[in-house]
């Protein structure tokens, strides 16, 4: 039986002395200060495609340029209770871990164990050519240096208005100087998944064990509007686990959900801790 709540009651009656795996979303972060796409609230966004970053050197400039100024602000935030009751719930084996669409790595900060970061976090950055890897503060460091003063110039004359996948809203930024691996002089790009590009087959694998090793599957602040998502709800329907969707709106998932309950993340889950721990 499908059953749309305001109430938690019978989201603790499905988890109760059973284990869930968490899938969770953009709204899993938006108490923490960074914005989501889709949520009933949120401005018009297009998100970056692959295809574009590759192909378009006037493109990655200008992603590059909104990177450095965005991706300082994601490194700054902060889990919020939603965070940190998964984490405690974890902890006391109610949930076995958390797969997360989400790049900010907020799970882990809060203190979760078991997280498969489907597409990957901002504070990586790979090379397109030899596949070496530094981390966003190290190429910071390098863009600063060929971009003096870049930052504050900037927030002083606009202000900075994040974006949700690590990077902010800047008009002019044809005066940004973009560097290359300083290794084999290929391309960088952050270390994230992007539209039209796929998720590396062994997180997928690792997101599937977690969902197969758990009695429940509660998805928590996503809209499940891309598939990278969506199939692990359909994978848990399929052999018929109890799928619990947690987001406020609708979402592509909801035909296949026992369970929907329309509230926020935060204040639900820190309910659902304080009731079964």
């Amino acid at each position: 039986m499908r059953l749309p709540t305001t109430d938690i009651g019978p989201l603790l009656e499905l988890m109760r002395d059973r284990t869930s795996c968490v899938l969770t979303g953009a709204g899993m972060s938006t108490d923490s200060g960074i914005p989501d796409y889709r949520g009933p609230d949120s401005p018009p966004r297009t998100p970056m495609t692959y295809q574009q970053f590759i192909g378009d050197a006037a493109f990655r400039r200008h992603y590059w340029a909104r990177n450095h100024l965005g991706w300082r602000h994601m490194d700054a935030a902060r889990p919020n209770m939603g965070h940190r009751a998964l984490a405690a719930l974890e902890r006391a084996g109610v949930v076995n871990g958390v797969v997360t669409q989400n790049v900010d790595l907020l799970h882990t900060k809060a203190g979760s164990r078991q997280v498969v970061d489907l597409h990957g976090t901002y504070a990586q950055v790979r090379c397109l050519g030899c596949d070496h890897r530094i981390s966003r503060a190290t190429l910071a460091e390098r863009l600063d240096a060929v971009n003096p003063g870049f930052a504050d110039t900037v927030t002083a004359a606009t202000g900075v208005e994040v974006a949700p996948d690590a990077d902010a809203v800047v008009s002019e930024t044809s005066h940004f100087t973009v560097v290359d691996c300083n290794l084999c002089g290929g391309m960088l790009k952050p270390d994230i998944v992007y539209f039209g590009e796929s998720v590396p087959k062994w997180r997928v694998d690792a997101a599937y064990a977690l969902v197969d090793d758990a009695d429940v599957l509660v998805v928590a602040g996503s809209s499940l509007t891309v598939m990278s998502g969506l199939r692990f709800v359909r994978h848990a329907a399929k052999d018929s686990k109890p799928v619990a969707i947690l987001n406020r709106g609708t979402t592509r998932g909801d035909d296949r959900a026992t369970l929907r309950v329309h509230r926020g993340t935060s204040e639900t889950l820190s309910a659902v801790a304080d009731a079964l721990i």
